[in-house]
This record gives structure tokens, sequence and C-alpha cells, in this order.
């Protein structure tokens, strides 16, 4: 999903960011130059940028919503083996000399290889050590695909291309990075979108790579989709290919995308792109189109999750090569009791002048799942939403205050894929309703069995449940497992009780354990995404993601969205961080 971002400011808010004075309503007030016209990405929303019927709301009727036991919350943290703080919004804001957005929500980017781990936010990257220690500083996502910045804050400001939704992956036979985000043309001048939209993929040239763009090769796909540049005719395009989705068997790297119009509402379905993944390596782009909006069931795919593997040992080569995607199917934004496995079959063709892939869907009967609320988190220090609006105008009194911001639910896509010990692992957000609290957000958890055939695909779902925390929400789940069929799961643990926190969960094919907090929250999040001054509507954009993966020692790392409290307003606009982990299962 694509960045929130603050709607238009009135004069006197674009004027200055100021704060009161503690002693009396009429006490002058502080002035901070932090210029609003130039602080947030515009326009908010480009059209309407969710799968239709799709957006969580504050409060989800119970009736029909799944009822899990609760998952106990223990004081120990078992194979935590390095927890540290990843990027934030503070170390986005500041990259390039300042010439960044404040942005929310983070979607995280996470991949181990060799020496190193690559991690990734919206809108910068960084390398670390497998012992937690930074490599080099902090890149902005601008400068690293497209060569520009984000903005410029002369006068006019110079704007440059909209980059969102990074994710990445360590290729365990080839050695090499491969990460990946949308972008979107803009008018330097006006900051106006032009109607041109791609993905951008970045091949590391060797397996020690940083966050110089002279040791990768870029790529560019097109995803305008208005029957320009060689790409299909689809409706109502120019469109963007929103998050996309990335995934790698022996022969084949894939992307998947959600097809939206870019200047008017709608959703197209997804796209599903093929690579040569070793041409890739070396420079050379040679790309099939799969699937333009493929239906499944009675509706249109979306969100169609390709897998990734922790070794080469657990690619799927019959039918001459076979790659595995995992995709939920709830269309209606209510409840659901299926999910579909998809095998695309002959990947080896993809290394040659033909390629002859086929992707095939089966839809598996599941546990139920269906749309989440909204996450209430626990009260405490909010001094953005203390001083708004009162110090963005510079006049006390001036308006209603604000409250306390819900964490957005999202909806409940099926989120990041593995194949590992010959199965499919999966999670998504849900709502769920333990035994003495409301209708809150949990996880839905799948490990599927897949089969595939030349001409069929089938699957078995050998294990499902639920990991969900009484009178509390589990939200944005990432499933790392090793070669062994030993996994970990990570998501962000918030409510009543607890600050927005970083934790886990073992799993394995017999379930899943308690949970253990890797990062406690310190303080609620205090996002300007949620507050009415700058546009929102009381819910703060949280996830959209998380990230999980397993490296080449069995260990499982993890990274998620928590408040380290480190850092806040003022000047900052929002207060979110995330938190890295290494856990041996």
């Amino acid at each position: 999903m694509l960045l929130a971002v603050a709607v238009c400011l009135t004069a006197a808010a674009i004027a200055a960011v100021s704060v009161d004075a503690p002693a009396q309503a009429a006490a002058a007030p502080t002035v901070y130059n932090i210029d609003l016209s130039t602080e947030f990405r515009r326009p908010r929303e480009i059209g309407g940028k969710a799968v239709p019927n799709s957006q969580s709301a504050a409060h989800v009727p119970a009736a029909g919503v799944p009822r899990p036991a609760s998952t106990p919350v223990s004081g120990d943290t078992p194979g935590l083996g390095l927890s540290v703080d990843g990027l934030n919004l503070r170390d986005q804001r500041t990259a390039d000399n300042g010439n960044q957005f404040s942005l929310e929500p983070p979607d995280q980017a996470l991949c181990v290889g060799g020496d190193r781990v690559l991690e990734s936010v919206n809108d910068v990257m960084r390398f670390r050590g497998l012992g937690g220690e930074t490599l080099g500083g902090v890149q902005s996502l601008n400068k690293f695909f497209i060569g520009d910045s984000a903005i410029i804050r002369s006068t006019p400001p110079v704007y440059g291309a909209f980059v969102s939704d990074p994710k990445c992956y360590y290729d365990p036979a080839l050695g090499r990075f491969f990460f990946t985000v949308l972008s979107l043309d803009r008018d330097a001048a006006t900051g106006d979108f032009t109607g041109r939209t791609d993905v951008r993929i970045a091949v590391s040239r060797t397996s020690t790579p940083t966050t110089d763009p002279a040791g990768w090769f870029i790529y560019r796909i097109d995803t305008t989709n208005d029957g320009s540049n060689g790409t299909p005719a689809n409706p109502d395009c120019p469109c963007l290919g929103d998050q996309p989705l990335i995934g790698a068997d022996a022969y084949g790297f894939y992307v998947t995308t959600n097809e939206f119009p870019l200047f008017v509402d709608g959703f197209n379905g997804a796209i599903v792109y093929a690579f040569d993944k070793a041409a890739l390596t070396t420079g050379t782009l040679r790309m099939t189109l799969v699937a333009n909006r493929p239906a499944l069931a009675e509706g249109p795919g979306y969100s169609i999750q390709p897998a990734t593997s922790p070794a080469a040992s657990e690619w799927d080569t019959s039918n001459n090569g076979t790659a595995y995607f995992l995709s939920a199917l709830d269309f209606d934004a209510t409840l659901d009791n299926r999910i579909a496995t998809w095998a695309l079959t002959n990947t080896q063709s993809l290394t040659t002048a033909t390629p002859r892939v086929t992707l095939r869907n089966a839809v598996l009967p599941s546990q139920v799942y269906g749309q989440p609320p909204d996450a209430e988190q626990r009260d405490g220090p909010t001094p953005l939403a203390d001083a708004t609006p009162n110090a963005f105008t510079g006049k006390p009194g001036n308006g209603p205050r604000e409250h306390l911001n819900l964490l957005a639910g999202n909806d409940d896509r099926m989120q990041q894929v593995v194949l590992a010990d010959d199965k499919l692992w999966s999670g998504l957000n849900t709502a769920v309703k333990t035994e003495n609290g409301n209708v809150n957000v949990g996880i839905a958890w799948f490990i599927v069995d897949p089969t595939a055939t030349a001409t069929t695909v089938s699957g078995t779902i050998v294990n499902q449940g639920y990991v969900a925390v009484n009178r509390q929400n589990v939200m944005y789940p990432a499933i790392g497992v090793n070669t062994a069929g030993e996994g970990v799961m990570t998501f962000t643990l918030v409510g009543r009780d607890y600050y927005p926190s970083a934790a886990y969960t073992p799993i394995d094919a017999g379930g899943t354990g308690a949970i253990s907090i890797a990062g406690a929250g310190a303080a609620p999040a205090d996002g300007f995404s949620g507050y009415r001054f700058f546009g929102g509507s009381g819910t703060e954009r949280w996830g959209d993601y998380s990230a999980a993966v397993a490296d080449a020692s069995g260990n499982v790392w993890l990274a998620t969205e928590y408040i380290p409290g480190t850092f806040g307003f003022p000047p900052f606009l929002a207060n979110w961080g995330t938190r890295i982990m290494r856990v041996t299962p």
C-alpha cells in the first residue's frame, strides 16, 4: 500500500511549527522552523489504492469472527542471539542531507547473505554485519534507485520520483542480493505525477555490495500498462504496480503487483512477472509477463505472494522447474475460509529465448480469517498529539486536541511466503475475539504441502492456527523457516497493556509457542498520519509488512516495526522505529 502523507494545509499551518509554552494558554509559543508545505509527500493518496472493500475499520462486528485461545506472552526470549534497533523515521527524514519527507508506514525489507544483512524501509537502506554492526551509512532509496533526491527544498522546491514498498532477497545459489521498489515519475517543478510508473529491480554485481548503486545492475520495468512502451492496454490506465512482492526458484525471479489506475479509483487485479534469474546477475534483462489480472474463484487474484527459500536444496525442480505462490480470498472484506496455492511450471524455460511457463491455482479450504479492525494501543506520552493543532498555528487554544491514535490493521492479504521443508509457510492479519476482549487483530497462519504436475496444482493444509493475545493485538506477521523446518514468526504486539513492541514466536509443523518480546515499546505511536490536523482520521499507518529470513547457519533473522522511544516530536513528526533480531530456533 502507498504511504500516508498530509493533505492540503492552511496558509497559517504552512508558516511554521510551534509548541505551546507550558505555563498559560496565552503564553508566547516556542517556534520550530519546519515548513509543512514541503514536509510531506503529496497528494495524500493516488486514486483508490486498496483492494476493494479491504480497509480496516476501528471496530469489526463479532459475529462469525474466529475465537482462538489466547497465546501466552512469556518473559523469556528463547534463542534470541541479537536484538538491535534498525532504521527509523529519524534515519529516513535526515538521509540525503535532509532532502527527504516524513513518511509512514515503514514497509520492512530484510535479507541476509554471506557476511552481511540488508535492511530497508520507506525510503532508506543500510547494510549491517552479522554481529549487528552497521557497514556504512544510511542511503536514500531515491539516490540509490533513481539518482535524484525525493525533494530539494530550494525556492521553488524540486521534486524527485515517488519511491515506495522496498523488498529484498539474497539468492543462496548465485550469491547475489535482489532489491525492489515501485516508483512513479513526478514533474520536478510541481510534484504532480506524469503518468509513468515502474518497478525497479537492483541486482548486486558481487556477494558483498554496498549502498553505492555502481555496484548493482538496476532495471526499470514499466508498469504503466496503458498500451505504450510495449505494455498491455489495461482498463483505466495509466496504472501503478502497488506493493511489488518478490520470490525465486532455481531458474526464475518473480515479481507480482496489485494494479491500480493512477488517476481514477479502481482495482484491476494482480500482475505476475517472471525473469531469467541468472541473466539478471550479468546485466541482461529477460522478462516474461506471466499473468495479466488472473482470475481466482469469484474474484480477481490479488497480493499473490511468491515464495523464497532458505537454500537451493529447497527449490522444486520437477516439471522442468516449479515456483509456488500463496494468496488469500477475502474479496468482500468480511470473512473467508479459503486460501489459494499457485504453481508456475516449466520455469527452466525462462533461461531460453522462448519461455513457455504456465500458471495455475487451486483453492484450498482453510480455517476462518477476516478483515481486521484497527488496533488500540496503551496510553502514554504523545507530544505531537498534545502540541497539535496549537503548535502548528502559533495560536493557543486554536481547535480541538488530538486523541491517541489507533494503529491501522489494514487488511487480511497474504504476507510473505517461504518454501522450506517441502512446505509453504505464511500468515496474515485477521479479526479475532479472545475470551475477555473485543474484536482485535490476530494472526492466522498456514502450512501448506503443495503438489504440482505439468498440468495441475493442488495442495493440502498440513497445519494452521492462530496467534492471538487476550485484549491485545498482534499484527503484520512474517515467518522465516530453515531447511530443518524450524521457524520463527515476528510481528508487532500492541494493545491496552502494551506500547507497540517487536515480538516473535517459534513455529514448526506442530504449531506455535509462547510469544517473546525482543524490543519492548517505550511509548505510544505518535505519528502524523493519524492526526486530523494532518489529514488523518484517528488511525496511524502501521506495517505494511514485516520481514523474516533464515540464514545459511539455520538462524532466523527478523525485522518488524515498534516504538523505540529514542526520538520524536519535536522536531520529528512521527516516532516509529524497527527492531532487527536473530533467533536460533
